[in-house]
Order: C-alpha cells, then structure tokens, then sequence
C-alpha cells in the first residue's frame, strides 16, 4: 500500500491535527462527523471512512482490524484510542460544554466500553445503514483524507 500523506492537515504548533476514523456506512458515525464540523470552528478535526483506502491506511499502521469496524478511532499524532476512550477524548477537543463529557473517563474502561459496544453493535439497527460511504459535500471535502 502505498504512504498516505496527510500534508497541510497540522495545528499551529506544527503536529498534525487529530483524524477521526468512523464507520462510512453508519448513520449516527456519519451524523457524529456532521455534527463535529459544525461544532469545529478551528477546523482541527480531520475524517476517514473505515472502509476507505486512508482507514485501511491508519488501521494496518496501528495493527487494528481492517474488516472489523465497531470502534469509533481517533488517532493524535503516533497514538490512538478506541471506543469510549477514543469518544471522550474527541469530546474533550471539541468546543462548548462538549469536553465536560471527559469526566466521564474516571468511570473503568471496562465498563464505559461495555455501554460502548451496546450502541456499537445495535447502531444500524437503530440509526440505519447507507449503502454507501458518507460523501462529504465540496465545502468540507478538504477535511477528509
């Protein structure tokens, strides 16, 4: 596979801005990354599909599963968090009231990603499935991969 090249997507300081990788097909992953760029006015949030070639990029960098795609991923730099971590920590960056959200971290891994993999495993059966990848339209295009 060939490098991926995230050039042009680095905050002030030079570090590459945090990349959100989530479900393409999933309705509440899509409507996530929606509601993200309207809450992202710094525009630091970067997107990729799961299913996309830049996904498969990140999750065989990482050693995480390329057919698997019940975790929410959200990768900072050479790190990378998954389900109710990776939730919290997006949180954490986002603007408003939204970072209070990260309390919640005190509450054991295990048990914040039992709650995690409930939603994850009923999410199409609750918000529906596309047949499709999200396609962002031409005004944020330049925030996915």
């Amino acid at each position: 596979m060939q490098e991926i090249r995230t050039n042009g997507h680095e905050n002030e300081e030079g570090m590459p801005n945090p990349i959100v990788l989530f479900d393409g097909v999933c309705n509440l992953c899509s409507s996530v990354v929606r509601f993200t760029i309207l809450r992202d006015p710094d525009r630091i949030f970067r997107f990729a599909s799961l299913q996309s070639e830049v996904g498969h990029f990140f999750l065989n960098k990482f050693g995480l599963s390329t057919e698997d795609f019940d975790s929410f991923v959200l990768i900072e730099g050479d790190k990378f968090f998954l389900r109710s971590t990776a939730v919290l920590s997006f949180c954490r960056r986002l603007k408003g009231l939204w970072p209070l959200l990260y309390l919640l971290i005190i509450i054991p891994r295990p048990i914040r990603d039992f709650v995690y993999n409930i939603v994850a495993e009923n999410r199409y059966r609750w918000f529906g499935k596309k047949e499709e990848c999200f396609i962002p339209s031409a005004d944020i295009r330049n925030r996915f991969l």
